[in-house]
């Protein structure tokens, strides 16, 4: 039985509208869908994810009206060093009737003005890395459009929703690294110079493998901590777990009253 057949026969039949990928922290989202939970390891194709932090099930079934399939938990390149890792996952929601993935991660702001527990939608992206999950794909469908990857429609909705509950959302540009290593305070000061708000260490390839299926995107950043160099908190995967909970909150106000808009 492959993954799709597996879920449907659990979940039923009926297509969902949005895919939702939940980063470091932020699984406890999924806990809010009205649906049923399926763990990975039951889905022929999809990662085991191993980072603490990250809940590996698809949950499918009904948010503020909405169906949605929200991956709790995603695989990250630095794990077995394969940027493709998460396509089966994105393909199958896909096939579930998916036409929108929102992504979310923890993130470094190189902002002052954008601390620990704010939250940044992202305008755009550099592939810092150089990594691509598109490498090895045989058919022309690999030279993928990057303009506007993440759709300025749903970015102006999301930001409208913000406002509506009071909840600051800043917008940037994202700059994936391929970690696990935290970056340097020089590579930092690159990063920067190259015109970069944030960093963290997932979204972009999976940005990639959405805009060669057809999705529409969007992402937001879950601010755990400022960039190497930037203060003197100490970095560590255990600080961005401990911070990731404090922008949570306004990111499912956020995320409930924008839902209730497509409902």
């Amino acid at each position: 039985m492959t993954a799709l057949d597996l879920i449907r026969a659990r979940a039923g039949a009926a297509p969902v509208r949005l895919g939702l990928v939940l980063g470091s922290g932020l699984g406890h989202l999924a806990d809010a869908v009205d649906g049923v939970a399926i763990d990975y390891a039951d889905l022929p194709g999809f990662p085991h994810a191993g980072v603490s932090g990250h809940n590996p099930r698809l949950v499918v079934g009904d948010l503020e009206g909405v169906r949605v399939a929200v991956l709790g938990g995603r695989a990250h390149y630095y794990e077995k060093g394969d940027p493709t890792v998460m396509r089966a996952p994105l393909e199958t929601l896909k096939a579930l009737g998916a036409e929108t993935l929102l992504l979310t991660n923890a993130a470094g702001s190189f902002r002052p003005e954008v601390p620990p527990g704010e939250l940044m939608l992202i305008a755009d992206h550099i592939n810092f890395s150089g990594l691509n999950p598109l490498i090895g794909e045989p058919t022309d469908a690999r030279f993928v459009n990057m303009a506007d990857a993440y759709d300025p429609a749903l970015r102006a909705a999301l930001a409208a929703a913000a406002a509506a509950e009071g909840v600051a959302l800043a917008e940037g540009v994202y700059a994936w690294y391929s970690g696990p290593s935290f970056e340097t305070p020089a590579e930092i000061r690159a990063i920067r110079i190259l015109g970069a708000d944030a960093v963290g260490m997932s979204t972009v390839p999976e940005v990639i493998l959405a805009r060669f299926l057809g999705l529409r995107v969007a992402a937001i950043s879950t601010i755990t901590n400022m960039a190497a160099g930037m203060s003197d908190e100490v970095i560590s995967h255990e600080h961005t777990k401990a911070m990731a909970p404090l922008g949570a909150a306004k990111l499912e106000r956020l995320l409930r009253r924008w839902l209730r808009g497509l409902a």
